[in-house]
């Protein structure tokens, strides 16, 4: 068998993996499939206190910068990010980089989500960022979905958060 073919049967595999547990973890926990995978991530309000959050558990803010009606944001948010959340892996938020809405920015001002998606260059949604406490990037943005190997690339953007994390404690 090819490598790619082994490469793309065992990120489905992977990929089955994580929705199984979700689904698993809801019904042990009592939550809906629905709160396991959800429309939404938790909204980016603070990423000062959202990174410092993190960074106490030795992981990167994780922020989705999403849109509305897209699909792949969609994908990303319920096939990957939503169900290692809910597991208790990352540390996960969402920014809109359409909408004004308000939020204090990792060194205390006032900016709005529209401005900060801006700020970090995101012009495809979705693009997933890795932070660190300060706001700065830990590891280099995930900037679409690549449905062949998406899995693989998050998860190698996640240890090179994880590593750059570590050393910056």
């Amino acid at each position: 068998m090819p490598a790619a073919r082994i490469a793309r049967h065992a990120f489905a595999i992977t990929s089955l993996r994580r929705v199984a547990a979700s689904a698993l973890l809801a019904a042990a926990t009592g939550m809906s499939a629905a709160a396991a995978n959800p429309a939404h991530l938790p909204p980016a309000t603070d990423l000062g206190a959202h990174g410092t959050e993190a960074a106490r558990r030795g992981e990167p803010l994780v922020v989705l910068v999403s849109m509305p009606g897209c699909s792949y944001c969609d994908t990303v948010r319920r096939n990957y990010l939503g169900p290692q959340a809910a597991a208790g892996e990352i540390a996960v938020r969402e920014l809109d980089m359409t909408a004004d809405t308000p939020l204090r920015d990792a060194d205390g001002s006032l900016t709005t989500a529209r401005a900060r998606a801006r700020a970090h260059q995101v012009r495809v949604a979705p693009t997933v960022l890795f932070l660190d406490r300060q706001g700065r990037a830990a590891a280099g943005p995930l900037r679409g979905m690549q449905p062949d190997f998406y899995g693989a690339y998050l998860e190698q953007a996640l240890d090179q958060a994880r590593a750059a994390i570590a050393t910056r404690r």
